[in-house]
């Protein structure tokens, strides 16, 4: 069975991106997921030395031996000020030093969401541009615009919505292979 490790760019406990991601996980089928909290990994802000004094913080290591185990990734990135959450991007920074390639070269679904009708589609077309340098095979992006209208406790609310997120995971578990 194909491991996927779910990822949202956050540290907040009531994300909306959470909330996205989990109902996005919950529509793939023959697959173990592996959620990735940011919060069981507290990490020391990024600097070089850091890294020189203190080398490569253990709980980066952990997760770089989570990640060798993906066959595939589902991130939704929080947006802050039209980027990545400091959270998020400092992961980024410390998973790079312990290996350039984060994303291993494996089938990579983006996501976002916000409340605003643009949808976090800053913070995603940057992850579209900037993933692929640190080896993600960005199969396919997501961005559900305007949450509290558009989502509900059971899901997406919108069926033009839904049936686009439908389509990009079936792109998804195409290039998994696992349909």
């Amino acid at each position: 069975m194909k491991k996927i490790i779910t990822i949202a760019g956050t540290n907040s406990q009531n994300s909306i991106n959470k909330k996205l991601l989990s109902y996005t996980s919950a529509l793939l089928e023959h697959v173990t997921l592996i959620p990735i909290d940011l919060n069981d990994y507290v990490l020391p802000i990024y600097g070089v030395d850091f890294e020189d004094e203190n080398g490569i913080p253990t709980a980066v290591k952990r997760l770089n031996e989570v990640f060798d185990k993906a066959d595939g990734f589902i991130i939704a990135l929080a947006e802050h000020n039209g980027t990545y959450t400091a959270v998020f991007k400092n992961t980024l920074d410390w998973l790079s030093r312990a290996n350039i390639k984060v994303w291993r070269d494996k089938p990579t679904l983006l996501m976002a969401t916000s409340p605003g009708g643009r949808g976090g589609t800053s913070v995603l077309q940057a992850a579209v541009n900037y993933f692929p340098f640190l080896g993600a095979n960005v199969v396919a992006d997501y961005s559900l615009p305007s949450f509290f209208e558009n989502f509900s406790k059971d899901g997406i609310s919108n069926a033009d919505l839904k049936d686009v997120l439908t389509e990009k995971i079936q792109l998804f578990e195409q290039q998994l292979n696992i349909k």
